[in-house]
Order: structure tokens, then C-alpha cells, then sequence
């Protein structure tokens, strides 16, 4: 029989509850920045909680950089513009936990970068133009030390979404090239020279307008990164350190909380063992017992360890989860406000990418065991409009899991935390009785044209499924 959930977890329940129901406030509100909500005292009468469980809810808002506590006079709980990058951080370690290849990253590169310098070149305008270029006048100075085009043409896109994955991928490339070998100063430099050729010609045909030309030259590119990495490729687990360039910043738990993770991932990730008891821990980086206590609570908000009590315990290592940081993130995207035509761009890219790579396996046992099992469940979904919204989630995420690529699963991932906030936050009808039948068809259309071999046929019925049911989504 499993034991119940003890007071402190409980507690910890409730503060996450308490802070969602502030950010689904602040959200409502409209995220006027430095707004206040209201004192400590009011706060606790308007959501009927102790002030502990107020101050832990208000160090997960201030985690996520939502609102921040401003104690004295005037003081009281503060909207702030929050800020991607501790999430963003969690990512890119969970991702590097799930050792994702040189091609699990190039593969995503390939997908979502020529869409963005095809969007750049319909969206990018005058100072945008002036971005890109100061971008290359710094790589050709040699003043530019990380790779800052991918990001700057990302920005051009004017979409939030594609931004913050784009930026994902070239933290992730600058992780994996910081591994690599290079024989000489000689081949260095003209590695910076290529890849100085290379930008500057994609930026020559966004700024000119040429979308086919943009990703034709962004897929080349890709390519060619790739192939360097595999190439110089050191052998050996990967490092698993933190570019300059991601050095946090708040306060020292969240600063504490962010070397242990680095620590326990550069140690291997060893799940079950204990990295430090509480002394241990205090002697190793020199912090308060408070400030080491609130720490621990983000890496448990985080899944990367837990507290075990007792003779022999300490900080125990578990395997990491990305809900916690996927909730970041889609809270994150939530204040950027993205379009509906942001979203299903890249949601339609990944899809019917998945698609594809679904059907180049359609012989394997697994991918026909899917298919038979969805065969099966699409004949016993009745009348429920919950149950077949989550047989239809259930459906693209098992398409997502068979294409085999970590790190388009998590973005796909966010993207329908971001829609399922949408529905949350909206008045949206329910589907109807028809809607369901023609969900249900559409999937047993795609499974056919997959179970057939049919690529062309199951991106074009996928594609189809996709536009018509944009309102279970958006």
C-alpha cells in the first residue's frame, strides 16, 4: 500500500497550485510589468493560504521570473517580464541527460531553420536588416565570440515560438562544438571563415527577399555544420558545462540550484546515489543552510534529486523530467503572446516531418504494433469529447515517440502545453458529435496511408488532419 503524501509535500502541493492560480491572475490581468497583486497579508485573504505556503508559491513565481517580492513600505508582489533562460538552461541539460546525437540535432536544425530564414524573408524590415548585418561586421572583426547569427535571423521571424527553439538548437550546437578538436590555428581560422561565408550569404538572400534561396542556403549550412561536428567530434561522454553566455543570473538559490544541476549532470547523472548529505553540500559551496534548502526545493520542482531523511541520506539523484521546465517555457510564451499562425508553422513542420519518418519505418514491429493498437482504440472511443481529446493527443505524441528525435518531441511538447493554456484561459466550444467522427476517420486515414508505405499520401491526409482540427488546438 503506498504511504500518504507527507505534510511537506503536501504543503509543496499546494504552494504550486497557489502559484498557478497567480500567473493565471497575471495573465488575465493582461501582465501589466510593475503592477503590484498586493501585500504579503493580502495575498494570503484573497487565496485563503498560510503565509508559508504563500512563500513558497512566490519563490516558484520567482523562478520563473513572473513576479518578484518587494518587501517594506510600497512594497507587495511585483509583475515582472519574466525571462526564458533558466528554463531554457533545464532544457538543454535534460536533452544532453537523454544524450541526444549529432543527428538528433542536425535533424532539427535541418526542419527548423530553413523555415526561419524563409519567414525572415518574407517578415525582416529595415532595422532588422541593420541587426543581421552588425551580427556579420562582428563575426568578420573577429569580435564575436558565439554563434550569434542564428539567433539574430531567428528574431527576424517576428515568432516568439520559432525564436526560443532556434536559440535551443544553437546553445545545444556551441555545447557540442566546445567538445570538438581542431588540429591547428590554421584550420580554426578557417572554420570562422566558412562559416562567415556562409551567413553572410543567407543574409544576403533574406534581406533580398528570396525564400527559396534562404532555405536552400540554410539547409546547406546545416549540413555542412554537421558534418564538421561529426567530424572533429571528440570521443567520450560529452562535458556538460555551461557557456559563459549562460551563466545565471537572480538570486543565489536559483544560481546554487543551477551549478548543482551542472554538477550532478558533469558527474554523469547518476541516478539513485546520493551526491551530498546537507554538511556536505554546505561545505562543498559555501552557503547558507537557507539558501541550500531552497535550492533543493527547485531541483525537486525540476526532478533532478530529492531529499532522503535519515541515517545515510542526503541529496539523492533522480532521473530528471521536463514537465517542470516545459511549464516554464509555455508560461514564458504565454507573455510573448504568440499568433495562432506562429504556432501551427512550426506545429505542422514537426507533425508531418514525424509523419515521414514514421512511414520510412512502417515495416518495423514497433511502428505496426502502434498502428494496430490505434486501429483498436479509435473503434472503442465513444461519445466522450474528453476521452477523444486525449486519444487524439495520444495519436500525434505516439507518432512523435516512433520518429525518434528527443528533441522535436519536446518541442512538440511545448507547443501543446501552449495550446492546452489557450484552451484553459478561453471559452471554446465543444467539440461535436461530428467532430469527433471526423477526427477518427482522419486517423484511421493516416494509419492506412502509413501501414501502406504511402509517403506522399500520409503527409498530404496528416497535413489535412491538421488544418481540420485547428479548433481542437487553437
Amino acid at each position: 500500500m503506498a504511504s500518504a503524501p507527507s505534510a511537506e509535500a503536501r504543503s509543496n502541493k499546494r504552494a504550486s497550485q497557489i502559484a498557478r492560480r497567480i500567473e493565471a491572475d497575471i495573465i488575465r490581468r493582461g501582465w501589466p510589468i510593475g503592477e503590484s497583486l498586493g501585500s504579503e497579508q493580502a495575498l494570503q485573504e484573497r487565496y485563503h493560504v498560510s503565509r508559508s505556503v504563500l512563500r513558497e508559491a512566490v519563490r516558484l513565481i520567482e523562478h520563473h521570473r513572473v513576479a518578484r517580492m518587494r518587501r517594506g513600505p510600497n512594497g507587495g508582489l511585483l509583475i515582472c517580464e519574466p525571462d526564458a533562460a533558466p528554463a531554457t538552461h533545464a532544457i538543454i541539460i535534460y536533452l544532453e541527460y537523454l544524450n541526444i546525437t549529432i543527428g538528433d540535432l542536425l535533424d532539427a536544425r535541418l526542419l527548423l531553420e530553413p523555415l526561419a530564414a524563409a519567414r525572415a524573408a518574407q517578415q525582416i524590415d529595415e532595422a532588422g536588416i541593420d541587426r543581421l548585418r552588425a551580427v556579420l561586421r562582428a563575426e568578420e572583426d573577429r569580435q564575436s565570440t558565439n554563434d550569434e547569427f542564428h539567433t539574430a535571423l531567428a528574431e527576424q521571424t517576428k515568432n516568439p515560438v520559432l525564436q526560443l527553439f532556434i536559440d535551443i538548437l544553437t546553445r545545444l550546437t556551441i555545447r557540442y562544438a566546445e567538445d570538438s578538436r581542431l588540429n591547428s590555428a590554421t584550420e580554426a581560422f578557417e572554420v570562422i571563415e566558412h562559416r562567415y561565408r556562409e551567413h553572410s550569404a543567407i543574409a544576403a538572400a533574406v534581406i533580398a527577399g528570396d525564400t527559396t534561396r534562404a532555405m536552400t542556403l540554410s539547409e546547406q549550412h546545416a549540413q555542412s555544420v554537421g558534418a564538421w561536428l561529426r567530424h572533429h567530434r571528440q570521443p567520450g561522454p560529452r562535458r556538460q558545462r555551461r557557456t559563459k553566455e549562460e551563466a545565471p543570473q537572480g538570486k543565489l538559490a536559483e544560481v546554487l540550484a543551477a551549478a548543482i544541476r551542472d554538477d550532478i549532470a558533469h558527474s554523469g547523472w547518476p541516478v539513485g546515489e546520493v551526491f551530498g548529505s546537507e554538511i556536505a553540500l554546505l561545505e562543498r559551496y559555501q552557503v547558507s543552510r537557507a539558501v541550500l534548502r531552497e535550492a533543493v526545493r527547485l531541483l525537486e520542482y525540476h526532478a533532478v534529486a530529492t531529499t532522503r531523511r535519515g541515517p545515510g541520506g542526503g541529496l539523492v539523484v533522480t532521473e530528471p523530467q521536463a514537465q517542470a521546465s516545459i511549464d516554464t517555457i509555455a508560461l514564458y510564451l504565454q507573455y510573448r503572446r504568440p499568433r495562432r499562425e506562429d504556432l501551427t508553422l512550426i506545429r505542422d513542420a514537426i507533425e508531418i516531418d514525424n509523419v515521414a519518418k514514421v512511414v520510412a519505418r512502417h515495416r518495423e514491429p514497433e511502428v505496426r504494433a502502434f498502428l494496430d493498437s490505434q486501429r483498436r482504440m479509435i473503434e472503442q472511443v465513444g461519445d466522450d469529447p474528453g476521452r477523444a481529446g486525449v486519444e487524439e493527443f495520444r495519436f500525434h505524441a505516439g507518432l512523435a515517440t516512433l520518429a525518434g528525435n528527443p528533441v522535436l518531441e519536446l518541442f512538440l511538447r511545448i507547443l501543446v502545453e501552449v495550446f492546452r493554456r489557450y484552451w484553459a484561459s478561453t471559452d471554446q466550444p465543444v467539440p461535436s458529435q461530428a467532430d469527433l467522427i471526423d477526427v477518427r476517420h482522419a486517423h484511421l486515414r493516416i494509419v492506412d496511408a502509413i501501414g501502406r508505405g504511402d509517403d506522399s499520401l500520409a503527409r498530404h491526409r496528416i497535413r489535412r488532419h491538421l488544418d481540420a482540427a485547428a479548433t481542437w488546438w487553437l
